[in-house]
């Protein structure tokens, strides 16, 4: 239905629009007759009208231009406007010429008509807008006389800093005054944007806020690196304004959050750049096809059952072991996401029967195996749980994926497989190892390696928060140690790229089969960016928390845990890198190890000591059979005693210290 013929603003927006067509064919005579228009050219203009105002009208209705608000008109409006008069236009000047054949018609009339028509009408509009915004300016005014606008200043004059002013215009209710603009292009200085002058770069903050009497600043920034945005905030930090920042477009667009300015978090510092993803290919391998999580309740399989409902599957199989974990994502996709197509299996991904059962029943046609054992010294405590969860549970799924004719896997995997010197990192070492033995039949088999991501379950932000908290102090491992961060959303995201490049194969993928990654069982290493000191970590949030590191919170040194080591790396010796046609995603060049009849062989052999070593919870055989299946696996080399000794970071911690 195109309108509602009960809505009173319909029959007004009609006539506007009829008293708009009148006025333009009107102004149109008389500009061309200089304004002494003959009685026969009046009677010409009188005939014109009635086929001019129906014709306008109808097409104006069938293109829809009546359904909207007229209040909130944007670009988008006007160019729609512009299509529509331009179609009108040129029905009416074909019905002139067909009825009258222009004989005694003044062609510039027409052509003046046109134009006169899109004025008036976009005039109207814009003026409707104008008015509503300023009766609602003026209400929010008369309703707050105590409470005058807070003034702020905006960094950022991009796509995001037009965003919020735009918002802040057309909302009289934040009771915001944007005062105007620090961006550190040259190019900008002195433009304005919505009326708002950019009035220097961000070295400029403090002078700019004192002239203006800035109450409160906003960061808008759509692209920085982590250099850039630390320099911001620390700016922002001695200015001793409170800050807030806007959420990136990717978190706008997912609905994860609304257009509003939120306290700096972390996450904010890494300077990551929003990953543009290939969402039609992602569709591709997802929508109406059945999708299997495992670990669907942990951080990163949450996320990815988030990120995989976008893209409208046809059903959700959630696989956990965790009834609480399980509970709450199918409550989550419920009640939040309005996702009822889901199934929930509460059990191990280590039990081969339920696992075939499972994908016997559901058939996915994509498997996100993210249910695995990651903390590091827990499992130097339990080896034989990393052994029977994330090895020998992994098996258990890639046998039951291929039985079931999967047509592909996806495994979440970590840089701590890379040379691994912790249980864990060489437990998914091994099953990286495992999926390449099962590639090159009907399913298609892939991990995606990856570092830490903020926020997930047991990762060390979270922590630092706490210890900042109860104030102090925050325990770091070791003053050099450097980890590779990222978001869970971006970690997730990423991974279904991935796996739609994994069905499509990447750019430059006659390199890749020259290297042995032609029969599947690709491993794809995300661009973590620059690695993070965990120590800079430290500091950044205490000061995020309004505190000054070594002052108010100090940094304590503990040494470091079994398993860990200093530095991650994403790739090792004889593992180069092709680029895919993902900016953020690359594959592996080098192969997984010799040929795959002759490691499934070894693996079988041990993975059946493994299990019996496992069962009998024997923890210094499965780090010998460990070391069997990954040569490279070791204890790191570094000196522990002095590390382990605690040290407090006070003076040292300060800028530039260490």
């Amino acid at each position: 239905m195109l309108f509602n013929p009960r809505n009173l603003n319909f029959y007004l927006m009609l006539a506007a629009d009829g008293l708009c067509f009148a006025a333009a064919l009107t102004i149109s005579y008389l500009l061309r007759f200089d304004f002494n228009l003959s009685n026969a050219f009046g009677m010409q203009l009188v005939g014109l009208l009635k086929y001019d105002l129906p014709l306008k009208l109808g097409v104006f209705l069938a293109l829809g231009l009546y359904r909207g608000m007229w209040r909130y008109t944007s670009l988008v409006d006007f160019w729609k406007l512009t299509e529509a008069v331009v179609l009108a236009s040129a029905l009416f000047v074909a019905l002139v010429a067909f009825r009258f054949g222009f004989t005694g018609f003044s062609r510039s009339v027409l052509a003046l008509d046109g134009l006169l028509c899109l004025m008036f009408t976009a005039g109207v509009r814009l003026s409707i807008r104008t008015l509503y915004a300023r009766t609602a300016a003026w209400t929010s005014a008369w309703k707050n006389p105590q409470h005058p606008p807070r003034r702020i200043l905006v960094i950022g004059a991009g796509s995001l800093g037009e965003r919020l002013v735009r918002e802040i215009s057309s909302s009289p209710q934040l009771n915001y005054q944007v005062v105007g603009f620090l961006d550190d292009d040259p190019a900008k200085r002195g433009r304005s944007l919505h009326g708002r002058e950019v009035l220097g770069g961000v070295d400029d903050l403090a002078r700019v806020a004192e002239d203006q009497g800035v109450e409160e600043l906003c960061i808008a920034v759509s692209h920085a690196s982590a250099a850039q945005m630390r320099r911001i905030v620390e700016l922002c930090k001695a200015s001793g304004l409170p800050q807030r920042i806007l959420p990136a477009t990717s978190e706008l667009l997912d609905g994860k959050v609304a257009l509003t300015l939120r306290p700096v978090d972390y996450l904010d510092l890494l300077g990551r750049s929003e990953a543009a993803l290939d969402e039609a290919g992602i569709a591709a391998t997802i929508k109406g096809r059945v999708v299997l999580v495992t670990g669907c309740g942990g951080s990163i399989g949450a996320e990815l059952c988030r990120q995989v409902v976008r893209f409208k599957p046809a059903r959700l199989v959630l696989v956990d072991l965790s009834e609480y974990n399980l509970y709450a994502i199918a409550g989550e996709l419920s009640s939040e996401l309005s996702f009822t197509d889901y199934s929930c299996v509460l059990g191990s991904v280590a039990d081969l029967e339920l696992m075939r059962r499972v994908m016997a029943a559901h058939r996915p046609a994509l498997v996100l195996h993210a249910a695995a054992y990651k903390h590091v010294p827990m499992l130097e405590e339990n080896p034989w749980s990393a052994v029977t969860n994330n090895i020998l549970g992994s098996r258990a799924v890639m046998r039951a994926a291929v039985a079931a004719g999967v047509e592909r896997f996806v495994l979440v995997s970590t840089d701590k497989a890379v040379r691994p010197t912790s249980v864990m990192g060489a437990s998914k070492r091994v099953t990286e190892r495992l999926m390449a033995c099962f590639a090159g039949g009907g399913t298609r088999f892939m991990a995606v390696r990856f570092g830490n991501v903020v926020g997930s379950s047991g990762s060390v932000v979270p922590l630092f928060r706490r210890q900042i908290e109860r104030g102090g102090p925050v325990t770091v491992t070791h003053k050099d140690m450097t980890r590779y961060f990222m978001s869970i959303s971006e970690a997730c995201q990423l991974i279904l790229q991935a796996g739609a490049l994994g069905q499509a194969g990447a750019s430059g993928q006659a390199e890749a089969l020259s290297l042995g990654q032609g029969r599947g069982g690709e491993i794809f290493v995300l661009d973590m960016g620059e690695p993070v000191r965990i120590v800079d970590m430290a500091r950044d949030l205490i000061r995020l928390s309004g505190k000054e590191p070594g002052v108010d919170v100090d940094i304590v040194f503990t040494g470091l845990r079994p398993g860990e080591k200093i530095f991650e790396e994403l790739i090792t010796e004889g593992e180069g890198v092709v680029r895919t046609e993902h900016e953020k995603i690359m594959v592996l060049g080098g192969t997984l190890g010799d040929d795959p009849a002759d490691v499934a062989c070894v693996l079988e052999e041990s993975l059946a000591e493994l299990e019996a070593a496992a069962q009998a919870q024997d923890g210094a055989a499965i780090r010998a059979l460990l070391m069997r299946l990954v040569p490279e696996y070791a204890q790191p080399e570094e000196d522990r005693r002095e590390d382990a000794r605690p040290e407090v970071c006070a003076k040292a911690c300060g800028p530039g210290g260490q």
